[in-house]
């Protein structure tokens, strides 16, 4: 300012700095005013934000930012704090009406719902200000309550709280700032209150000339002398009152003053910079500078100022500039209202410049967790919210489905099948594949009944070939025999295939398997059974000789009979090409059963044929019961064969309702068909491994048992009854065998009989 000649001043009438009022539609009235006469005008206290509108007051320039940046901060601690759900109190008039208009744009933006709106009046009482308080506590979940006010009308909203032990979290204007005046006497109910207020720093070459004054010294102002007698409560004629120091008692500077500096330097700047460019020949005012063009002096000097901020502490960093607005540089620093030390004060915990930044480790919240303002509870973290219409903020939870994720918080989505969402719920993720695995309890019986199974298998196939020769294993019909031996072995072989991993291959495996290792076992029992019936049915018919009843012709038929059922299996493989698929049923959709791709009904479908020689086999089964010693295994094939069919009708209906659960499905499965081959072995051939181990005097080709052999046989052949073996042909070849010599001549004479009626056929049948 010494720059300047003294006389600039004085000549110019053209500039304005201020006003303060106490009333903020007072600045516009100002505004409007110094408009009419093309006065440029900077205010250091005028924060409506309408004086940005450069249409109605394009002469105005202010130090300090308009209101909207205010609202815009409040919006952000709250969004912060995810406070989604509050009340607003605002002063009637321009400043807290406009204030409050703008932080419910902020808000909308932001997902941030008003749940009350109330207004306060200078005239309003004691029961009003009661009123309001009751309106906000109608909205109990709005427990942060917004106030765009003046000081005085914060203060009363404070007491009628306390008195109605009300309970709420103020985010509160410039209009209470920092000041101890709104919140004195009303402490506890501003406690946890967060304030902002411009961001300023007290001026001390201010303060020591200020406190300097005296009504005396300060003539200059006309003012000064009333402030005097209206603080220190008495009249300059009185005596003592000019000995009064504005040193005494406590003094707390203005919040505003820096931006009065401010406001006078940027002004003076301007002027400087004018004459600078239009008096560039003296360093004296100039006629271009005379009262004049204040539109250009506004434009082209007082917008483009800038400047550091003079006095400021050697910390800060603050730059005095406008925008094209002509509004000065927002930043608002935010305080937080609590306990120190047995004390309430304001701290300090952050700043908005454009951008929020808090510290909340200088927040002492009472429960250690900030407070909670929202319309409806959070939802856990599976649930999504049902907003209700025409509001944003208010909301249902509703729980997702297991099987589902969050596709954003409003949507539950379904993992595709085979999918299982993650844990935090943001996606999904590729199920493991579930099959039995060899070490599972599952697998663990069925393979040791199927290794058992085999090594007794084995050693009855190494029994008869050890006893190749005799006559157990010879009346046994040796060819087929060894077929029934190795269907029962691919019986037990067929748990590791089902027990195997899915894969192309061993379900390949699977649909030969089953139904050839039953259409083995059953072939070959049948083929022995239909021999059987057929001899005596010969034999009763006219003692002809039965055709194919020679081994080779008994494994040919053996082997066609199987043929049908691998024809049988290789169609299914044709129409149905085999293959893995990954099963999720709609009950259990977290696991993922890998299977082969046949159908149940298939592979059922598949084992009619082997039913069909069930039926057969326990049919001839069942009439050649009761045929002579020599083929008394007819006897134990039909104990085989109703077993088997017992087996068989207890399996299709436990296999289709164990289908949910692929685990008990598979372990039934292998222990049936194992089960199966177990009565073949046990029911057949136990008895003849039994005469081999324990009894082999009963396996002596002696000529005693080849007389009653052929003696029975012809005997029955003679006398029976039937097609089916009667009891009287045992008891008539015991009653012609006395002794020796009786028994070798009756046998002689029969095996004449024999010979002219039926050739040499039984004699072929002994030697095998």
């Amino acid at each position: 300012l010494s720059s300047l000649d003294s006389n600039i001043l004085r000549s110019l009438a053209w500039c304005s700095v201020g006003p303060r009022a106490k009333v903020p539609r007072w600045h516009c009235c100002v505004a409007n005013l110094l408009r009419l006469f093309q006065i440029p005008q900077i205010s250091y206290a005028s924060t409506s934000a309408k004086l940005s509108d450069k249409t109605r007051y394009d002469y105005f320039a202010r130090t300090v930012p308009p209101d909207f940046y205010q609202a815009k901060a409040m919006a952000e601690i709250l969004r912060y704090f995810n406070w989604t759900y509050v009340s607003t109190v605002a002063s009637e008039g321009d400043y807290g009406e406009t204030g409050i208009d703008a932080f419910q744009q902020e808000a909308r933006t932001r997902q941030i719902c008003i749940a009350t709106s109330a207004k306060v009046s200078r005239s309003m009482n004691r029961q009003g200000y009661e009123n309001v308080i009751r309106s906000l506590q109608q909205k109990s979940n709005a427990k942060v309550v917004i106030l765009f006010t003046r000081s005085e009308d914060a203060r009363e909203l404070l007491v009628a709280a306390a008195r109605m032990n009300a309970s709420f979290t103020w985010v509160a204007s410039d209009g209470w700032g920092a000041q101890e005046s709104v919140v004195r006497g009303s402490e506890t109910g501003a406690d946890g209150a967060f304030t902002i207020e411009l961001a300023s720093y007290p001026i001390r070459e201010f303060e020591d000339y200020f406190t300097k004054l005296n009504p005396y010294t300060n003539t200059r102002n006309p003012w000064f002398r009333e402030f005097w007698e209206h603080k220190f409560a008495c009249r300059l004629e009185e005596h003592g009152c000019s000995d009064r120091s504005l040193r005494d008692g406590t003094f707390e500077q203005e919040s505003k003053i820096m931006f009065v500096v401010n406001a006078v330097y940027a002004m003076a700047f301007a002027l400087h910079n004018m004459r600078q460019a239009v008096c560039s020949n003296t360093s004296k005012v100039c006629d271009a500078m005379k009262p004049g063009n204040g539109r250009r002096f506004y434009k082209e000097f007082i917008l483009k100022t800038k400047f550091e901020a003079p006095f400021r502490p050697a910390d800060t960093d603050s730059m005095v500039r406008f925008d094209s607005f002509g509004d000065g540089i927002s930043r608002y620093n935010i305080f937080h209202y609590h306990k120190e030390d047995g004390k309430f004060t304001y701290r300090k915990v952050g700043y908005w410049d454009q951008i929020l930044t808090l510290n909340t480790s200088l927040i002492p919240w009472r429960g250690l967790v900030p407070p909670t303002s929202q319309c409806s509870d959070p939802c856990r973290k599976n649930e999504v919210k049902s907003m209700q219409p025409g509001d944003v903020c208010c909301w249902i939870c509703i729980p997702c489905q297991p099987y589902q994720y969050l596709q954003d918080e409003f949507t539950c989505a379904d993992c595709s099948f085979g999918q299982w969402p993650l844990a935090n719920l943001t996606g999904c993720y590729e199920l493991p594949e579930e099959y039995i695995r060899w070490e599972d309890a599952w697998a663990i019986g069925p393979v040791a009944i199927s290794c058992l199974g085999i090594l007794c298998t084995l050693t009855v196939v190494g029994l008869f070939l050890k006893h190749n020769e005799t006559p157990v294993v010879k009346a046994s019909g040796r060819e087929l025999t060894y077929i029934l031996l190795l269907g029962v072995l691919m019986c037990y072989s067929i748990t590791f295939i089902y027990i195997a991993k899915p894969s192309t291959t061993v379900c390949t495996l699977r649909r030969l398997g089953l139904g050839t290792s039953f259409a083995v076992c059953y072939s070959a029992l049948l083929t022995k059974t239909n021999r059987i019936a057929r001899i005596f049915s010969g034999v009763k018919d006219g003692a002809q000789r039965p055709r194919f009843i020679s081994p080779a012709s008994q494994v040919a038929i053996c082997g066609a009979l199987i043929s049908c059922q691998l024809l049988v299996a290789v169609i299914w493989l044709l129409v149905e090409v085999p293959g893995v698929r990954k099963e999720v049923t709609p009950d259990r959709r977290n696991v993922v059963t890998l299977k082969c791709n046949s159908r149940d009904t298939s592979m059922l479908m598949s084992l009619t044929y082997n039913c069909i020689l069930i039926i057969l086999c326990t049919v001839y089964a069942f009439k050649t019961r009761k045929c002579p010693e020599n083929f008394n295994e007819a006897k134990f094939i039909g104990f085989t064969m109703y077993t088997t069919c017992i087996i068989w009708l207890a399996f299709q209906p436990i296999f289709y309702v164990t289908a949910s659960d692929y685990r008990v499905q598979t372990t039934t499965m292998c222990i049936s068909v194992s089960l199966s081959g177990s009565v073949v072995l046990g029911c057949l051939f136990a008895p003849k491994v039994h005469i081999i181990l324990f009894q082999p005097q009963k396996n002596v080709a002696t000529l005693r048992v080849t007389a009653n052999r052929f003696s029975a046989t012809v005997s029955t052949f003679v006398s029976a009854p039937s097609s089916s073996c009667s009891k009287g042909a045992r008891t008539h070849t015991h009653t012609h065998t006395h002794t020796h010599t009786h028994t070798h001549t009756h046998t002689h004479a029969h095996t004449l009989l024999w010979r002219k009626k039926t050739g040499a056929f039984h004699r072929k049948h002994d030697a095998n």
